[in-house]
């Protein structure tokens, strides 16, 4: 299987490797330690009149030598007997006949994390993408996990590739933006249906990154854009029709209590004063209702007025 790299080279595809294990200090110094034993009474039954008791001791301390093996808290050994299984031990040291016993697999416990990703894939509405997802996952079964398939990991990555592949094609470009937790529970689904009889259960799928064509992009870009400018027409709309009911129930109440609507006129002359503006325009509606009572001067102001038009006409003749 072979992929193709954004710059058109061609690269194999990724391949599953067995982890390496370094060897075991603790299980190497036990054994040592053994050895050194099975010496030393080699040696202290040197001088024994009986061979078989001397030989029953060495080979009994070459059993422990070779049958003693560990395991680590995360890890459960497969043992195999005579080729068919026997039973999972560990955590800590077990033991097993020599010859007769064989520990097959070292089945890792933990939650683990594969990385798969679909490149160049077409969704329900015939757009190609290149979507990169993790798989977080787990073995519940070491014996179903050792016995039925032959590399579980490798298993694991190419079901989620699929499941993933899968959910594309069913799902449109806009379901895979705005809801990608429904894409992610479906490929959890698919892929769980093929492992769970292998042993191994998905705890979660993650996608990480969509990456969709540029000339999409700008489009995209566009239709979001025209999507929040309708929104906002709407909303100002909307505040628009709130004002107006306001201010219908505003004149209904004005023209209910006429002592209410001049003290609106005072409020506005009011605030009109404290902004200190030199000059201020006042309705003839609202001059002629304060004339008669010279609020602010206002009567005062038109005799002035008054009279110096008169003198002004005077001057002239």
């Amino acid at each position: 299987m072979i992929f193709k790299k954004p710059n058109g080279t061609v690269q194999p595809a990724a391949k599953f490797s067995p982890r390496s294990k370094g060897p075991d200090s603790s299980l190497l110094f036990i054994r040592l330690v053994l050895l050194a034993i099975i010496v030393v009474l080699g040696l202290s039954l040197a001088a024994f009149e009986e061979p078989p008791w001397r030989a029953a001791v060495i080979l009994l301390a070459l059993f422990l030598l070779f049958s003693i093996r560990k395991a680590k808290e995360w890890e459960r050994a497969v043992v195999l007997r005579l080729g068919k299984f026997h039973k999972v031990k560990g955590p800590g040291f077990f033991l097993i006949i020599p010859v007769v016993d064989q520990v097959y697999k070292t089945i890792d416990i933990r939650i683990r994390v594969t990385d798969f990703y679909a490149q160049e894939t077409l969704t329900g509405d015939s757009v190609t993408v290149n979507v990169d997802a993790f798989c977080f996952w787990l073995v519940w079964d070491p014996q179903k996990a050792a016995l039925e398939i032959e590399n579980y990991e490798e298993a694991v990555a190419l079901a989620s590739k699929a499941a993933l592949r899968n959910a594309m094609s069913k799902n449109d470009l806009s379901t895979f933006l705005a809801r990608g937790d429904l894409i992610e529970k479906q490929i959890q689904e698919e892929v769980e249906k093929q492992t769970t009889e292998w042993g191994i259960t998905v705890q979660y799928v993650e996608i990480t990154d969509i990456q969709i064509p540029e000339a999409l992009q700008d489009s995209l870009s566009r239709m979001a854009q025209a999507e929040r400018e309708k929104k906002a027409r709407v909303f100002l709309a909307e505040a628009e029709i709130e004002i107006a009911k306001k201010l219908e129930e505003a004149i209904s109440i004005y023209s209910k209590n006429e002592g209410a609507l001049k003290l609106k006129i005072l409020s506005i002359l009011n605030e009109g004063l404290k902004a200190g503006n030199s000059m201020m325009l006042i309705p003839n509606s609202i001059a002629e209702e304060l004339k008669t009572r010279d609020v602010f001067g206002l009567a005062a102001l038109n005799e002035l007025k008054k009279k110096e038009g008169e003198k002004n006409d005077g001057s002239k003749s």
